[in-house]
């Protein structure tokens, strides 16, 4: 029975009982239920002691706590378990410990002879609190009246007390609740059609971003397809420049081969002597050495001069034409037959001949580099005959024979180097690439070799150029050197 509480009013003071007064009075604030869920806190935060009070910050966490507020023990036992998982427990901590003190599921104040003189606890529509942040959790009731709605329910306890329960918060398997709030049937078919509407709209931005994605993943195709032809082509050029290279090592393998050759040759004709002269007595050894030494000499000798050319033939008739290149393999000549021969002055004749050391080192080195004059002078002159003959075009092709600059110049004629000169000449009046030029890359084999820029900013040794085919992407400049680009010509 609440007590009374008084209320002046317009006649005086009015005495009313404290639930009347709250639940006229405290409404906005939760009415007489919130009241008693205070008092219910305070009531369990003054039964525990200094230690534990501070564990409970919020009156709901004291819900679970209030069945065990007339055994104190067993209540600080709740809140000590509760507080030693997690420093500061919630509502659902606190019930889950009241379960592990109390796990019979049943109320310590309630007796043995409650359950009997209230048989109706074991009805078909008894139900049980599942909530674990309900004051009355893992406590069963009965429903003895009629819903109010369709997702509360009043249950009637054991000690007699009738609480209006959501559905959610109930669990009965024998009672099936409504889990959901029903509508009008107006209500039904705007909502249904609200559904519809919101379903189109969701297959539509499906679509939408189906077909950006789509898109995207498109773009992207295209760019990792550009950027493999584009490797494909970097890999094409330096696999013809290593198999230039390699054409350029077989060779020199084929004369080190040729060279090995000839040296075993040797050595066989060596020990050809050798042999000779163990093979006669003491007193034969003029005769001997005489007949096999002059066999083996006249072959080698005629061997030297076969690889090479006839200097009886030079000296008959004098060449008439390219006398340079007849004074270079009489040179090679004279180099083959002072290694035959082991002849020291026909050595330095060589070194003569050919500007070099007189070591065979040098000479054979200057012979290698003077093998390669004949096709310098060729290749330079095809450059030359070209029409319209650039200064890089010759550049790249002199780049290759810059060792042997000296000999190949002495064999072009005076208008071909006429030519050579004109050309660096006017290599040096072109116009350099500046800001504002109007550029294209200058390497043929590029993805981009016809596509049109613009210099828009000098950083001394690079450029940066706009490309007008990157107008519409996110990426619009890149950094080149100055090499790498040439002035952009309509095709």
């Amino acid at each position: 029975m609440c007590k009374p509480f008084l209320r002046s009013g317009a006649g005086g003071c009015i005495s009313l009982p404290l639930e009347a007064y709250c639940e006229s009075e405290l409404t906005k604030h939760g009415g007489y239920r919130r009241v008693r869920d205070l008092l219910s806190a305070k009531k369990v935060v003054d039964t525990l002691p200094e230690e534990l009070r501070e564990k409970i910050t919020k009156p709901s966490q004291t819900r679970p706590l209030l069945r065990l507020a007339k055994t104190p023990d067993k209540l600080h036992e709740a809140v000590a378990i509760a507080a030693k998982e997690k420093p500061f427990p919630t509502a659902a901590d606190f019930a889950k410990a009241v379960q592990k003190v109390v796990p019979n599921n049943t109320s310590p104040t309630r007796t043995n002879s409650t359950k009997t003189e209230n048989p109706n606890t074991q009805l078909c529509n008894s139900v049980t609190v599942s909530s674990l942040s309900h004051p009355r959790y893992g406590e069963s009731g009965v429903i003895e009246a009629d819903a109010p709605n369709h997702w509360q329910q009043i249950v009637t306890f054991a000690d007699g007390e009738r609480l209006l329960i959501n559905n959610a918060d109930l669990d009965a398997a024998s009672v099936p609740f409504p889990r959901e709030q029903t509508y009008p049937p107006e209500y039904t078919e705007a909502i249904a059609q609200i559904k519809e509407q919101h379903q189109q709209e969701l297959e539509r931005l499906s679509q939408e971003l189906r077909i950006g994605l789509q898109a995207e993943a498109t773009g992207r195709a295209e760019a990792q397809l550009l950027e493999q032809i584009q490797s494909l082509q970097n890999l094409y050029k330096q696999q013809r420049e290593q198999n230039v290279q390699l054409q350029q090592r077989l060779d020199e393998m084929e004369s080190l081969r040729q060279l090995e050759t000839e040296n075993q040759q040797l050595r066989q004709r060596i020990q050809d002597l050798e042999n000779a002269v163990e093979q006669h007595p003491l007193q034969q050894w003029g005769n001997t050495m005489t007949q096999q030494a002059t066999k083996v000499l006249n072959k080698q000798v005629k061997q030297a001069l076969e690889k090479t050319i006839d200097l009886r033939s030079l000296a008959q008739e004098p060449p008439k034409e390219n006398a340079q290149e007849c004074l270079r393999l009489m040179g090679m000549a004279l180099k083959n037959l002072a290694s035959a021969m082991n002849n020291t002055q026909a050595l330095e004749a060589a070194a003569i001949i050919l500007g070099s050391e007189p070591t065979p080192v040098a000479i054979a080195y200057r012979a290698e580099q003077l093998e390669m004059l004949p096709q310098a002078v060729s290749d330079i002159r095809a450059v030359l005959a070209k029409p319209g003959c650039s200064w890089q075009e010759f550049w790249d092709i002199a780049q290759e024979y810059e060792v042997i600059k000296s000999d190949y110049w002495a064999e072009l004629t005076t208008q071909e180097t006429e030519l050579i000169t004109a050309l660096q000449t006017a290599s040096t009046e072109l116009p350099i690439i500046g800001l504002g030029s109007i550029v294209a890359h200058a390497d043929p084999y590029r993805t981009l070799y016809v596509e049109r820029g613009e210099v828009v900013q000098d950083l001394g040794e690079e450029l940066v150029v706009a490309w007008d085919h990157w107008r519409n992407q996110s990426k619009k400049t890149d950094r080149y050197f100055r090499d790498e680009l040439r002035f952009w010509q309509p095709q």
